[in-house]
């Protein structure tokens, strides 16, 4: 019952208008762990839609972000808030019933892409998860 309740709240939370493509990642992915896949399958074809596309990877970012220069033989990494969001589409992209597709799969590479991307030199990323 608990989990039937969360599950109401976040489709509740998912039929809103406007929805910021944090939200929408954070959802796409519960509700691809959740097995809920015409839920997880609309949200993931709405962020696609708001894809940043760049240098052949794909990733998301906050709405009225400025961008970024290109600075020749500098390399600046994305706040953590985006390598977190872009992480859940690609978690969302990977965790379905049955497994992937291979075009799922091949979308997915170019998200991975850019999240290696933002590695720092250590490995690790800016973000907190």
């Amino acid at each position: 019952s608990v989990v039937r309740n969360a599950l109401f709240c976040l489709e509740t939370a998912a039929n809103q208008k406007e929805n910021h493509v944090y939200t929408k990642a954070l959802l796409a992915y519960a509700f691809a762990l959740a097995g809920n896949r015409e839920r997880r399958k609309a949200l993931l074809d709405s962020l696609e839609k708001e894809a940043v596309r760049k240098d052949g990877s794909v990733h998301w970012q906050r709405p009225g972000k400025e961008p970024q220069a290109d600075l020749p033989y500098y390399r600046s990494r994305a706040p953590s808030a985006e390598v977190e969001m872009t992480a859940y589409v690609l978690l969302a992209h990977l965790t379905s019933q049955p497994a992937p597709a291979q075009e799922e799969l091949a979308f997915a590479s170019l998200i991975a892409k850019w999240i290696s991307s933002q590695q720092n030199p250590n490995g690790g990323f800016s973000s907190t998860q």
